[in-house]
Order: C-alpha cells, then sequence, then structure tokens
C-alpha cells in the first residue's frame, strides 16, 4: 500500500472512474457547486478532478419557497427543490462557457419526476459536447413527487436506471438515496440495470423547528441533512455499497478533510464529492486537495488509489 522511497513532493493522486481519468478524486456535489463557472474566480477548477453541476431538468424549475436552508449542530438542513435553468439552457448558456476552461471534468446531475422526464433530459443533454458522464438523481427528498420515490422502490429504480442507460451516450452514475432499508440492494440493482458507477449518500430526511413560533424552520417543512453529523452513516452505507457490486462506488456524506476523503476510499470508494464544505468556506474543495497531497506525503503513499478498498479488518 505505501511505498517508503516515494518523492514525498509528488503522490500520485489520480485514480480512474468508469473509464473516465480524474487528476485526483475530489468532485465538488451537485447542488453545492452551481453551474461551475460561478466557483472560476474562488476556486482553481482545473485543480479539481471534477464537478457535478446542479440537478438539471427537462424544463427550468423554481424550486421550494424560503426558508430552504437552516445550519444544525455539525451539519445543515436544505430543501432547494432542484431550482434550475433546464437542460437545453444549460447547453446554451453554461456549458459553452465550461468547455473554455482546460482540463476541467463535468458531470451532469439528471433529474425528472417520471422516467419519460430522465429520458429526455438525457437526449438533450446528449448534444452537449463536454459532459463526461450523467449523475441520475434518484434519491433527491425535496421535491412533491419524483426523486425519492425512484430512490426508495427496488421496481421503480430498476426502472428509471434502465431507461436512462437505453438513451445515455456517456457513463451512467447513478446517485443513490439513504433512506431506504438495504443500500447494498439498490446499489445491486443500479448495477444489474447498466449503471457504470453509483454516487452515495445524498442527503437524510430530516426537519427542524422552532419552538417559540411552533412553526418549521423549512417552508416545506421537512429538508435534507448534510454535513458531517452525517459522515458515520454515509461512511458505512458506502462500505455495504461498495461491497455489494463490482462498479465503482463515488462517497460522500460530511467529508471536509484529507483524513475523511482517505476513510471514504479505505471503505471502498474510487473517488468523493464534497458538498456542504463548500458553504462554509468556497474553496474547501481546492484546500482538501492541497491537503490530501501533504496527507499523502507524510504517510509515504506513493499512489492514493492504492487505498480503495484497503480497510483492514482482523
Amino acid at each position: 500500500m505505501t511505498s517508503p522511497g516515494n518523492d514525498k513532493s509528488s503522490p500520485d493522486l489520480s485514480v480512474s472512474l468508469a473509464g473516465i481519468p480524474l487528476k485526483n478524486p475530489i468532485i465538488a456535489a451537485s447542488g453545492t457547486f452551481g453551474y461551475g463557472v460561478e466557483f472560476e474566480d474562488v476556486v482553481h477548477l482545473d485543480k479539481l478532478g471534477g464537478f457535478v453541476v446542479k440537478g438539471l431538468s427537462r424544463e427550468p424549475m423554481i424550486g421550494n419557497p424560503p426558508p430552504r436552508l437552516w445550519e444544525t449542530a455539525a451539519g445543515m438542513l436544505n430543501a432547494i427543490g432542484l431550482q434550475n435553468i433546464g437542460a437545453a439552457a444549460f447547453l446554451e448558456e453554461k456549458l459553452p462557457k465550461l468547455r473554455q476552461i482546460k482540463n476541467v471534468v463535468v458531470f451532469a446531475n439528471v433529474f425528472g419526476y417520471t422516467r419519460e422526464d430522465y429520458e429526455r433530459t438525457i437526449e438533450i443533454l446528449n448534444d452537449g459536447d463536454g459532459i463526461a458522464a450523467y449523475e441520475l438523481n434518484v434519491s433527491c427528498p425535496n421535491t412533491a413527487h419524483g426523486g425519492l420515490q425512484f430512490g426508495s422502490d427496488p421496481r421503480s429504480l430498476d426502472e428509471v436506471v434502465t431507461t436512462a442507460k437505453r438513451v445515455a451516450r456517456r457513463p451512467l452514475i447513478v446517485k443513490l438515496s439513504p433512506n431506504v432499508t438495504s443500500i447494498a440492494q439498490m446499489a445491486h440493482i443500479s448495477q444489474e440495470a447498466g449503471a457504470d458507477a453509483l454516487s452515495l449518500v445524498n442527503t437524510f430526511v430530516a426537519m427542524a423547528i422552532d419552538a417559540d413560533t411552533r412553526k418549521p424552520r423549512i417552508a416545506n417543512i421537512t429538508a435534507g441533512l448534510s454535513g458531517p453529523a452525517i459522515k458515520p452513516i454515509a461512511l458505512r452505507m458506502v462500505y455495504d455499497a461498495a461491497h455489494a457490486v463490482s462498479i465503482p462506488v463515488i462517497g460522500m456524506g460530511g467529508i471536509s478533510t484529507a483524513a475523511d476523503v482517505a476513510e471514504f476510499m479505505l471503505a471502498g470508494a474510487t473517488a468523493v464529492q464534497i458538498g456542504t464544505a463548500s458553504y462554509w468556506d468556497p474553496c474547501a474543495t481546492e484546500k482538501i486537495v492541497n491537503d490530501l497531497q501533504s496527507w499523502c506525503a507524510d504517510r509515504d503513499i506513493a499512489h492514493l488509489a492504492d487505498l480503495i478498498g484497503g480497510l483492514i479488518v482482523e
């Protein structure tokens, strides 16, 4: 796993995800990084392994009414509701700007209320040059219908992944919900339906109440919980999923340090996504890349990919 003679100044952080080479495993998560271009003046996008644009739907969506965010102990609640400009507008307004940035890997998150929505959204995006893969969002708990129902029902999950795979001209990553009885089962179903990789976990259904006003803190009443508070559960689910499938797994859930990244990779993740950390520090993704370089150098780790699935269980 380690090479004592490694040049400490240049550990190899590269990984391969469903045939897509990444310079490092750090990916900015969907819904926390806009369309990427908004962060161009804040983060060196070419330093990241990649980023996932906010969820794109067949038609534009205005999202949920405010308030939509609430800080909790060691975490955050959000119920944005997948507000976005729509797939066609993304191709016309955002993707051309992203193509001007060299050495960036762009993943398009796709959302729909029906299988036909997913199918049509992917068909629109198929015409866009510069997208590396699709991340199929079947796990959002913040919409009235759609996402969560697909991600929590085995039959529906199989159908929507099969539909998406049939039309997708790029690798298909399925983003799984943690709000299920068996994450291993849902991972296996996704793989059998044609997924090229998995990403997990999305947020946990949660809520907050103002005891003085006796009203919910979030207009949507319930919201998705993310941040360090969910990390131990997310880590366990990534471990379970990675041991249930042979396709790559992208881990997420409360990652904010280089050591967190290493933990998820040891549990079986090939890459990770950083989400909530970007809210308290917009530069978090790039800082974690730099810290990961030092973390590996300090431990004489020549190739970070050697950590994948390397958990020692005695």
